[in-house]
């Protein structure tokens, strides 16, 4: 994954340098509407996939985020970033992958999605050795085991598992607007 955030982050840049030459002509509005259009749609392109990375690669692509959100409110590059992105309702990078991830998990328990992704999610009371137990009424997944760490942890089956389970109470249960409140929570998660 290392060469495909090289390569997305430099192409990143490269459009960040092309907006700033007519930043001045255009309005902040459509200025921020062409970095979302252009940088941030590059950024978002399976970003499910990221997780798990080291921190150091997760950094390369919040460093873009953080230069495009300076460009659009024309700030100073060694100023904070943190109100920036907050004005501009954007989730750090690692938020992100969690939100792509969890709406992925949402999306197959739902049945929505893909049948090869939904069949290898489980629910811990499909699981025939745990039926007796209190977290038979947990909407808990089943993480199942892998022998190599590094791959095997980032496979979807566990990577989803694990975050859906690291999930609150109440954004695993609201089945109408998961997005909403999961989006809020990572919001209010990341101002504490």
């Amino acid at each position: 994954m290392r060469t495909h955030i090289s390569k997305t982050v430099s192409s990143c840049f490269a459009v960040l340098r092309q907006l700033r030459s007519i930043r001045r002509s255009v309005s902040p509005a459509v200025l921020q509407s062409l970095v979302a259009s252009l940088v941030l749609s590059r950024l978002d392109y399976g970003k499910a996939t990221l997780y798990g990375l080291p921190g150091n690669q997760i950094d390369r692509m919040q460093s873009v985020m953080n230069a495009a959100a300076r460009q659009v409110f024309s700030a100073r590059k060694y100023e904070h970033v943190t109100p920036l992105l907050r004005d501009l309702h954007w989730l750090r990078v690692s938020d992100q992958i969690e939100f792509k991830l969890s709406v992925l998990v949402f999306r197959c328990l739902d049945g929505i999605a893909p049948a090869y992704l939904s069949d290898e999610l489980h629910r811990v009371p499909d699981s025939g050795t745990r039926r007796r137990l209190r977290s038979t009424s947990s909407p808990a997944l089943v993480v199942p085991p892998m022998r190599r760490t590094t791959i095997g942890d980032r496979s979807f089956p566990v990577a989803g598992a694990r975050v859906w389970n690291a999930l609150p109470s109440f954004v695993t249960n609201s089945t109408i607007s998961f997005k909403h409140h999961f989006k809020t929570y990572l919001f209010a998660r990341s101002r504490s």
